[in-house]
């Protein structure tokens, strides 16, 4: 069954486990990683995405209480490290998670009116799904620290 919640304790073997190509890891944080740095900052929620018994994916959704650096939208919750494990590529699972966002978002942050999302210009891949799944590039761009950014947007405030 599919499902995405909350990273706890109890799914840490599973994340050991998560492959991620070379190739896709320049573009995102392993899940491992984002575990350990941020257990202790309580403005980072990790979640994981499991199917049928197996961790498939994960993401992180984090609220600075110093400001956002990719919108000065006080409301919005950014989208982070997002991955499917590379056993479960295109198989539709990484658009079922965009599907899902909006609602996982209003149930844990309800006070938030938005998702932001950086991607970095090369990885067209990304780009492409972000906008089948609906995100919109109003053209917003970041200085990352591995080239341009584009900044992508998902309105909570819109009808599901």
């Amino acid at each position: 069954m599919f499902s995405i919640r909350p990273y706890e304790k109890s799914d840490y073997p599973s994340i050991m486990a998560y492959d991620l190509p070379q190739e896709q890891a320049i573009y995102t944080s392993m899940p491992v990683d984002v575990i350990e740095a941020t257990q202790n900052n309580p403005g980072y929620k990790p979640y994981v995405v499991f199917d049928a018994g197996h961790l498939i994916g994960f993401f992180a959704l984090f609220t600075p209480h110093t400001g956002n650096p990719y919108t000065p939208n006080g409301e919005a919750v950014i989208f982070k490290s997002f991955s499917i494990d590379s056993r479960y590529q295109k198989k539709g699972y990484a658009l079922r998670v965009f599907h899902e966002l909006a609602n996982i978002a209003r149930v844990h942050y309800p006070e938030r009116d938005e998702i932001v999302l950086t991607v970095h210009h090369t990885n067209t891949p990304a780009i492409q799904l972000y906008k089948k799944a609906g995100l919109v590039d109003q053209g917003w761009r970041f200085a990352g620290e591995f080239g341009e950014e584009l900044i992508f947007h998902l309105d909570l405030t819109a009808s599901t």
